[in-house]
């Protein structure tokens, strides 16, 4: 993962497997066609890091947010981003490219180096009891081993603990359920929606995301102008 978010910073472009060969790119980075690195002249070779993931082929479900605060939210961002507002020209051919990365266990102390290459970093709270319900609600997973099916109990006894240890440096009290550390916050970036309770509508933390992310890239573009 180190590798893949390095290779993204630098090249904003996404990596492809270094067995494959590019053959044609689209204006947004993003492969358009591969041919097998054998067929391939050698000096069209450009090795990158390995970065393999069967995600794309999980189900997500209904989207918990409406049409119409979708709606408000691209209406927010095409405002922010017309001369003389402070988004102008930061997207865009010519500005910043964005890659938004997921993952549940992102912010737990041993990921600090991938977290150290995440420029905005968003923190989402969620309560043993909704964690359970989304996990329950999952038929199963696609793995780069093939399909995962919880077995009876392994929530219970594998994927919260783990959740409420991993995160727990980030609570007073390292209580993942209580309330968050705002100094610790403070002092690593991580952005959450403090004294907000545990299971915020998916609404409301997708407008709080919106704003976080425009205003961390204007931070962003500002401190690029001033280098």
């Amino acid at each position: 993962m180190e590798k893949a978010l390095s290779h993204i910073r630098t090249t904003a472009t996404f990596p492809v497997r270094s067995h494959w060969h590019l053959s044609a790119r689209s204006s947004h980075g993003l492969p358009r066609s591969f041919l097998p690195l054998r067929t391939a002249p050698a000096k069209s070779y450009s090795a990158q890091p390995d970065l393999d993931s069967k995600e794309d082929q999980n189900q997500v479900g209904k989207c918990p947010v409406s049409d119409e605060k979708i709606a408000a939210m691209r209406d927010k961002v095409a405002a922010w981003r017309l001369p003389d507002q402070p988004g102008h020209g930061i997207l865009g051919e010519h500005g910043l490219k964005m890659c938004l990365l997921d993952g549940f266990l992102l912010y737990c102390q041993e990921m600090k180096k991938v977290q150290s290459l995440i420029d905005i970093k968003l923190f989402l709270l969620v309560s043993r009891e909704k964690a359970t319900q989304r996990r329950e609600a999952r038929d199963g997973y696609v793995t780069l081993e093939g399909f995962w099916q919880d077995p009876p109990g392994y929530l219970d006894k594998i994927v919260w603990p783990n959740y409420a240890a991993a995160h727990s440096w980030l609570f007073v009290d390292g209580n993942v359920e209580g309330q968050l550390d705002e100094e610790v916050l403070r002092s690593t970036g991580i952005q959450a929606q403090v004294g907000k309770d545990q299971d915020i509508t998916f609404e409301e933390t997708l407008e709080w995301a919106v704003d976080r992310i425009m205003e961390g890239l204007v931070q962003i573009a500002s401190k690029d102008k001033s280098q």
